[in-house]
């Protein structure tokens, strides 16, 4: 919604994002760095509560990443990513920038399907719960699915909130001059291309939070959470509510996946 309806762009690489943030989040938290425990820097971190030790299904002792220090570097990576791949890509338009950010989602979709590390085709499962604290946990059990479904309601209406003030102040106010003619808001001073990219960025990392969010929920996560049809997915749902209608994209989102669950379009 952002970066379409705001800024002006067309991207079909925001799935890619949505994995990184996911499959960063699983191998984290599931890889076993216990090779590294007798480390100074490891006995720091675990001083610190980023390592955890715990016991496997076999009884063996394993080292892993805690959910919020996974989170935290699943976003660092997500920044990064977005920086290096939204620098020369926004310097495209129109259909040029949605083969270019079409392209990088199948980079990484090929690159998660090809790497043992991220389990390849069979991606990566035994993800743990997240426990964000007061007594809060993401998990899909079905004891807490109920809890759950308040805590994705107040993280959404706390995020459009944030958006809404975006878009009203001065930030928001740029992206809608170039939206609407980006040569005009050049003239008047607007640095057009450091706006798009902060936008760019701003999407991206949502996108990785949400990948974080779903994969702890879910307690995995597939090869197909990066794949275009995902991308082109979001694209529609964001059309679909009316581009620059944060609330219209909200209200049409949950509308169609509502439908979309209950069988309402044949899958």
């Amino acid at each position: 919604c952002l970066v379409m309806g705001y800024a002006g762009q067309v991207s079909l690489g925001h799935g890619a994002f949505f994995a990184i943030g996911g499959y960063a989040s699983a191998f984290l938290t599931t890889h076993d760095f216990s090779a590294f425990q007798a480390s100074a820097w490891a006995g720091w971190l675990q001083q610190a509560h980023v390592f955890v030790s715990k016991q496997d299904l076999y009884g063996s002792t394993v080292v892993n990443v805690t959910p919020w220090a996974a989170f935290v570097v699943a976003l660092a990576i997500t920044f990064a990513i977005a920086h290096l791949i939204g620098s020369p890509a926004l310097r495209l338009k129109g259909h040029y920038l949605a083969m270019a950010t079409l392209g990088f989602g199948l980079i990484i979709n090929k690159i998660v399907l090809g790497t043992t590390l991220l389990g390849a085709a069979d991606g990566i499962n035994g993800v743990p719960e997240w426990n964000l604290g007061l007594g809060l946990t993401v998990s899909g059990k079905r004891a807490l699915r109920v809890e759950n479904y308040y805590i994705a309601g107040v993280l959404v209406l706390a995020l459009l909130v944030l958006l809404r003030n975006l878009i009203q102040s001065r930030v928001g106010r740029s992206l809608q001059a170039i939206h609407d003619r980006e040569t005009a808001a050049n003239a008047m001073g607007i640095n057009t291309a450091a706006s798009k990219l902060k936008v760019f960025v701003l999407s991206a990392l949502l996108a990785a939070m949400a990948g974080v969010f779903f994969t702890h929920y879910t307690g995995g996560i597939s090869p197909s959470e990066a794949g275009a049809l995902k991308s082109i997915r979001y694209v529609v749902l964001a059309a679909a509510g009316g581009m620059a209608n944060l609330w219209g994209v909200t209200v049409m989102s949950v509308a169609l996946n509502y439908f979309s669950l209950r069988g309402w379009f044949g899958s």
